[in-house]
């Protein structure tokens, strides 16, 4: 029942609730305006160094990187990291085309493998098939707010000797036993776009505790600059740097993430009650000893359920409730459908096909309100239902 006390099925399409919005307070103009007022506007000034040294410490590493997208961040790392041709990346193949173009654009080969049905991460068994002599790195995905199984995939990376490259972009905060995902791997790289849980607009950042890759990615990501020498130019390198006027606003953002968190964990659990007697449909889940920060809340719905999600997420539409389709499984992108790719028995990712064609995230922003989001279960629940 909405505010007004109407049933949410007669409720006005014109109350639009957006997936997601990002919350912007009086922090954040603040420290935005004092960036503007100190003349320090481009990727000069001190709330770079200070957002770098407050989000290390947040994820429990030794360096951050500040860079310009979340994109960039992962082909930073890789290039820093020496992947090029004839070497052979795992990802999965259920996430954004991000992680693929990031390997491709070092003149690596991103090999795609299944995911796990529950968490819809990286399934590491599906890993260990996919190793092959030109097997280099593991980019496993913290998908949607739920850390991959990095237990498993470390181990599989340490028998094998290869690097583990964290894609945190849609997971800050989450953890494994206590531990932040961008701390697991031999680098993390996260995104600050606009629906992320914290925002700089654009942006992105690289997390590690090893000490000299920190110093390269800060070289790499500056054009190549000697440290000693003014516009001496030593290899061909990157303009990925971030703004002082971005890195204010990600600074303040996040002075405020434990709460956004719990927001985030908070609105998951309005839907799993208001959902919970809906047996068509799954939400995400949470497995022991991790931290899901749900920065999606996200539904599948079944097989036997007698609406296609295509058609029911444009009834919802038509009510004024945004959604959005999973990842297309990267394997079914034109471009890179001809790349190797590792299923079970022989079939090529079944899961992330499956969990491709009939999932979708709904409103998930930190400002919705409780009453909102009964709203948009009720017209789940009424379309679901009717159909």
């Amino acid at each position: 029942m909405s505010s007004s006390g109407k049933n949410a099925l007669e409720r006005s399409p014109a109350e639009f609730i957006p997936v997601s919005a990002p919350v912007i307070g009086d922090m954040e103009i603040e420290c935005v305006t004092d960036a503007i007022r100190s003349g320090w506007v481009s990727s000069i000034g001190p709330y770079i160094e200070k957002f770098e040294i407050a989000f290390a410490s947040y994820i429990g590493v030794r360096h951050a990187i500040a860079v310009s997208n979340g994109t960039a961040a992962l082909h930073l790392a890789l290039h820093a990291l020496g992947l090029g041709p004839g070497d052979e990346v795992i990802v999965p193949d259920l996430t954004f085309a991000a992680t693929a173009h990031a390997v491709l654009q070092t003149g690596a080969t991103p090999v795609f493998v299944d995911v796990e049905p529950d968490t819809w991460c990286l399934d590491p068994r599906a890993v260990e098939r996919a190793v092959s002599p030109a097997t280099r790195a593991i980019m496993p995905v913290h998908l949607y707010g739920h850390p991959a199984d990095m237990n498993a995939i470390s181990e599989i990376a340490s028998a094998n000797n290869l690097i583990v490259i964290e894609d945190a972009a849609e997971a800050h905060g989450a953890e494994v036993n206590g531990r932040k995902v961008g701390s697991l791997g031999r680098v993390g790289a996260f995104s600050f776009y606009g629906n992320k849980v914290i925002t700089t607009g654009e942006g992105g950042m690289l997390t590690t505790d090893d000490d000299g890759l920190a110093t390269r990615l800060r070289y790499l990501k500056d054009h190549g600059m000697s440290s000693q020498r003014r516009y001496f130019h030593t290899e061909l390198a990157f303009n990925y740097r971030l703004t002082n006027l971005q890195a204010a606003l990600g600074f303040a953002q996040l002075g405020q993430i434990e709460n956004f968190i719990c927001k985030k964990r908070q609105i998951f659990e309005w839907y799993r009650k208001d959902l919970e007697a809906l047996g068509s449909i799954r939400l995400n889940t949470e497995r022991p000893g991790y931290r899901n920060i749900f920065w999606m809340i996200s539904l599948v719905l079944d097989e036997e359920a007698g609406v296609g999600r295509e058609d029911l997420c444009e009834k919802l539409k038509s009510q004024g409730v945004d959604t959005r389709p999973f990842f297309v499984s990267m394997s079914k992108l034109p471009h890179l459908a001809k790349l190797r790719q590792v299923g079970v028995a022989g079939e090529s990712c079944p899961v992330s096909a499956s969990l491709s064609a009939r999932g979708f995230n709904l409103p998930s922003g930190c400002s919705l309100s409780h009453s909102q989001v009964s709203r948009v279960s009720a017209e789940l629940i009424g379309r679901v239902e009717r159909d």
